[in-house]
């Protein structure tokens, strides 16, 4: 296997058949698996996923019980990847399942190196949105010491034995921040490339529900950004 693409999905039943129809219009090869993350979801997804994964051979999932954060349900989806890359993206159809082929595309444009990481950059997002992230960006950049803007976005893309140098990841959405310091410290090449990002088809967003739910991610972020920086996560 090439390339295992996780989806962690809290809560998506109503986009999880938009997201498998696309992922078979774009995959074109039999060596990309998808590994759709059941995050302790309380609505259908899990009967949704029983009718529809044996419709798509390239698919599987994984169940959590209890949902313990998104960079959990991540995590959970990375052990059971059997790709020689491995890596995340939406669940909610804001980032086009193409992309994921396009960063493989990039990955094997280089010779498919080890020390490589693909990320998306995030296009079309309104100016809040935007101002938020660039500030974040800025502040992690100056207070880690590492060049680093859209933190958030995906897909996110590299190689198995990257996550081999990991300790002590973060369970939340600060996963996200985690990895992009982490391939930026071990000197990784890192590609970035243009990625729409559309409002959701489906659903709500888990945490961007106003400034509050801002707020409450800055702080979070900044807490687990000062336990990085003084080694209490490597």
């Amino acid at each position: 296997m090439k390339l295992s693409i996780v989806i962690p999905a809290y809560n998506e039943a109503d986009n999880l058949p938009l997201i498998l129809k696309r992922f078979a219009e774009v995959i074109k090869r039999q060596d990309i698996e998808v590994v759709i993350v059941d995050n302790g979801s309380t609505d259908e997804s899990a009967e949704v996923l029983s009718n529809l994964l044996p419709k798509y051979p390239f698919a599987r999932s994984v169940r959590v019980e209890i949902n313990q954060g998104y960079g959990y349900g991540i995590l959970q989806g990375l052990k059971a990847a059997k790709g020689d890359y491995i890596g995340w993206t939406h669940a909610d159809m804001q980032t086009d399942p193409q992309d994921v082929v396009k960063a493989l595309d990039l990955i094997e444009a280089e010779g498919s190196p080890d020390n490589i990481m693909v990320k998306g950059d995030r296009q079309g997002r309104p100016l809040m949105d935007n101002f938020f992230t660039a500030g974040m960006g800025i502040f992690e950049s100056l207070y880690l010491g590492k060049w680093m803007y859209e933190i958030n976005a995906q897909p996110n893309i590299f190689s198995r034995k990257f996550i081999d140098t990991w300790k002590n990841p973060p369970h939340d959405f600060a996963l996200d921040l985690y990895v992009f310091y982490m391939a930026k410290k071990q000197g990784l090449k890192i590609i970035r490339f243009p990625v729409e990002f559309p409002e959701r088809l489906h659903g709500t967003s888990k945490w961007n529900t106003g400034l509050a739910s801002k707020w409450k991610f800055i702080k979070r972020t900044i807490a687990f950004s000062v336990k990085m920086k003084r080694g209490g996560i490597s």
